[in-house]
């Protein structure tokens, strides 16, 4: 099994950049689909992006398509999420999850799961 581990949130102005990062240990990365999910305070948590195991497919919820940009770098075992024009609804817990099936938006399908990090977005 894998374990993940977010990092990278933090307090930024509406309009600014983070890049979220997720490590990834315990097994072979590349074996693995990734996706990244939000949750904000009193809402259900929601889907943001996917990735395929090597990185050829990427999908994004609506909300984020054109400003968030998900990568990976396998010989690191890294995911990443960059994150820019963030806007105040962008404020949640951030999760990474891992597959070793590409699962998109079906986070119920997702086996493993980061503990989150928090992203704030103050206008």
């Amino acid at each position: 099994q894998v374990q993940l581990v977010e990092s990278g949130g933090g307090l930024v102005q509406a309009g600014g950049s983070l890049r979220l990062s997720c490590a990834a240990s315990g097994d072979t990365f590349s074996r693995y689909a990734m996706g990244w999910f939000r949750q904000a305070p009193g809402q259900e948590r929601e889907f943001v992006s996917a990735i395929s195991r090597n990185g050829d497919i990427t999908d994004y919820a609506d909300s984020v398509k054109g400003r968030f940009t998900v990568s990976r770098d396998n010989t690191k075992n890294m995911l990443y999420l960059q994150m820019s024009g963030l806007k105040p609804t962008d404020t949640a817990v951030y999760y990474c999850a891992a597959d070793r099936l590409y699962r998109r938006d079906r986070q119920s399908a997702y086996d493993y799961w980061g503990q989150g990090t928090q992203v704030t977005v103050s206008s």
